[in-house]
């Protein structure tokens, strides 16, 4: 059957949505983003404050096959000049990639998938490089989940290849976490904001020992209703002389006593398949794995790429 490749209209913005959650539900139980929020991402990403303002054009692509919304792609163009960082100058990036799976009532869905993909690297064809690594406006949904099996697929028919981050997203149920008794007499706790959300440090003898970062995730421009039951944590840390004493359960407990007072009750954690310790930490304040990642999948360059 034959599929059509053509730009986004407004019109499409239900098909789209339903496409967006679909992929998002297979990693993130029953989050469901609203079509303004799904909207939203392709006009701008302004959290992203940093590499946001390099973007110079942004184009979201969709294949349609007998009037269904199959595929899409949202690509992003970097500016090529001294203000762009060095990683992003002159670079394109498919900032996200989504497919219908091929089902017996709908056989030819990865031929959609192909076709979008190649029309995407087209776009980008004079960029220095370019990459896949999305980002569904979802908490912990990035990169290239285990869940999207079909998605891997495309890219690596297209010629892309993986980077080597490789990340596991953790999930940890607040109501399953009680504050722990503190560790050492004296400890207290302090809270302000910290560089990547609310840090809560515990302090002994006026010093700070060890410190957690807690941020609400999907409140951005308050899109997501109900969205401010989940949370991230930005940083842990606990100086190397006191650890192994339970201060990071301790700081984990206290997070999550103040999370529940604002009605949060899921809480994510990161960790880079490369720092086993990181994993370890996770699994010992009982979280469990959401998903796995694959990160930084890249196209290699052609002829008429790079200069």
């Amino acid at each position: 059957m034959s599929v059509q490749v053509r730009r986004f209209r407004r019109s499409d913005r239900d098909q789209l949505t339903a496409l967006v959650n679909a992929h998002i539900q297979a990693v993130i139980p029953g989050f469901t983003l609203p079509t303004n929020r799904v909207l939203s991402q392709l006009e701008g990403e302004p959290h992203e404050f940093m590499v946001d303002p390099w973007v110079a054009e942004r184009v979201t692509l969709l294949a349609e096959q007998r009037g269904r919304v199959t595929a899409a792609a949202h690509v992003l163009r970097f500016a090529d000049d001294a203000r762009v960082g060095d990683r992003y100058r002159g670079a394109g990036e498919i900032r996200w990639l989504l497919q219908w799976p091929s089902a017996p009532f709908w056989p030819d869905a990865d031929q959609a998938g192909r076709a979008v993909l190649d029309a995407a690297v087209k776009v980008l064809s004079q960029t220095r490089t370019i990459r896949c690594d999305p980002q569904l406006p979802a908490p912990g949904v990035y990169g290239v989940p285990r869940e999207w099996p079909h998605i891997e697929q495309r890219l690596i028919e297209a010629g892309f290849r993986p980077g080597d981050r490789c990340e596991t997203v953790w999930l940890a149920d607040l109501g399953q976490l009680r504050p722990a008794p503190s560790p050492c007499p004296g400890l207290q706790l302090a809270r302000s904001l910290g560089t990547n959300g609310t840090r809560l440090a515990g302090q002994l003898d006026g010093d700070i020992i060890g410190y957690i970062d807690i941020a609400i995730r999907g409140t951005e421009g308050s899109l997501l209703p109900g969205a401010g039951s989940w949370a991230d944590i930005g940083n842990l840390e606990v100086e190397a002389r006191h650890r192994r004493r339970g201060i990071a359960r301790w700081l984990l407990g206290q997070a999550a006593q103040w999370l529940r007072l604002g009605h949060v009750d899921r809480l994510l954690a990161y960790s880079d398949d490369n720092e086993p310790s990181e994993a370890e930490v996770a699994t010992a304040l009982n979280f469990q794995i959401l998903t796995q990642v694959s990160r930084g999948w890249r196209l290699k360059p052609t002829s008429s790429q790079g200069r």
